[in-house]
């Protein structure tokens, strides 16, 4: 699988209202057949950044992500809400699903 974490500072002004105004692309890219997951989180630590965690099925999938009609209106709309480019870790994973923390076991 590709898996990609990639950090977004928000504007201050928008930050609060980030799920919101990334609703869209969130719902199509989560629709996407190749898509894992796509889940937003917000930080601790600064309130005004958000860490996007998400996974594709392989390399088709990724490509067709950066590919679709949704991903290019978001290049577009999400900017403007946004105080930096974001940065971001793409890597290829030879796996489909989350593994278990075998160090942090929950006992039955």
């Amino acid at each position: 699988m590709i898996f990609i974490t990639a950090k977004f500072r928000i504007r201050p002004e928008h930050a609060d209202r980030w799920p919101e105004i990334a609703a869209e692309f969130t719902q199509a890219t989560r629709a996407e057949p190749g898509c894992l997951w796509f889940a937003w989180s917000r930080s601790l630590d600064d309130p005004n950044e958000y860490v996007l965690v998400e996974a594709f099925r392989d390399d088709q999938a990724g490509a067709a992500h950066v590919q679709s009609e949704h991903f290019k209106k978001a290049q577009q709309t999400l900017p403007p809400h946004l105080a930096e480019t974001p940065r971001i870790v793409n890597a290829t994973v030879d796996q489909q699903d989350w593994s278990l923390l075998g160090e942090m076991a929950v006992q039955d």
